[in-house]
């Protein structure tokens, strides 16, 4: 009897292992998968290993994010909505799982400000506001996360382009417009540069914010160095050719 239950146990254990390995090959070949630019596949690569092992935390960052970019790339405005309300689902669940995780902090910045984009003034602002709380959870955890410093300069440029509604939504829900300016902007993008020189979304937003200071030299500078670059990311060969044309139009 007890050689029985000690056998059923061993093969208890090793189907659950066995299961945590096939799901986390699922997500490194998903990741291999994006860096081909094959982001639909990976998506579903993703999600496939969250059917193998719900709790997987690379599984639902990475499912998060590619949901999060699908919805970005979506011009069906309720096809968008679903698609950020998916990617906030999968990072509230990995934040859950694992609330000192960067990755997963991170991914619920980005799925919730690309939710603010879809959103009326007033919920705008108060986005930003939760945008930014994760942002910093990310980089307490991660002091050295790239991504999470471009979401803090990205979110800086935003509040210093805010619109007169949005302001005056600021107004009522802070008492005033919430932290944030082009100089914070420049800074967070450089130091996002620095940790990763290959995350040409940043070299983009970094150029617009030195060109909206008037800063010309610097903006072409970025701009020079980002047509160089290789694509990595799906959006990338299209923020490439956007930097191109920036580049073209101001030399």
């Amino acid at each position: 009897m007890f050689k029985k239950v000690f056998v059923s146990a061993a093969l208890v254990l090793f189907t659950t292992i066995s299961y945590a390995q096939t799901a986390d090959e699922m997500v490194d070949q998903a990741r291999q998968l994006e860096k081909k630019m094959k982001e639909p596949a990976a998506l579903t690569l993703y999600k496939d290993a969250l059917k193998v092992q719900p709790e997987n935390i690379a599984a639902l960052t990475g499912a998060s994010e590619l949901t999060a970019r699908e919805g970005s790339r979506s011009t069906d405005k309720d096809e968008k909505s679903r698609n950020y309300s998916e990617a906030k689902s999968y990072a509230d669940q990995a934040i859950k799982l694992a609330p000192e995780n960067p990755e997963a902090n991170y991914a619920m910045a980005v799925a919730l400000g690309r939710s603010a984009t879809t959103m009326g003034a007033k919920d705008k602002v108060a986005a930003y506001k939760e945008v930014k709380r994760y942002a910093e959870l990310a980089i307490k955890f991660n002091p050295n996360y790239a991504k999470a410093y471009y979401i803090f300069g990205r979110l800086n440029y935003d509040m210093a382009n805010m619109n007169a509604l949005e302001k005056a939504a600021a107004k009522v829900l802070f008492g005033g417009l919430p932290e944030g300016s082009l100089d914070n902007a420049i800074s967070n993008f450089e130091r996002c540069r620095k940790l990763d020189p290959s995350y040409l979304v940043n070299y983009q937003d970094l150029a617009k914010a030195y060109k909206d200071k008037e800063e010309l030299e610097k903006s072409i500078e970025v701009l020079r160095k980002a047509v160089t670059l290789r694509p990595i990311y799906q959006d990338d060969p299209g923020i490439k050719a956007n930097c191109k044309k920036m580049l073209e139009s101001m030399e």
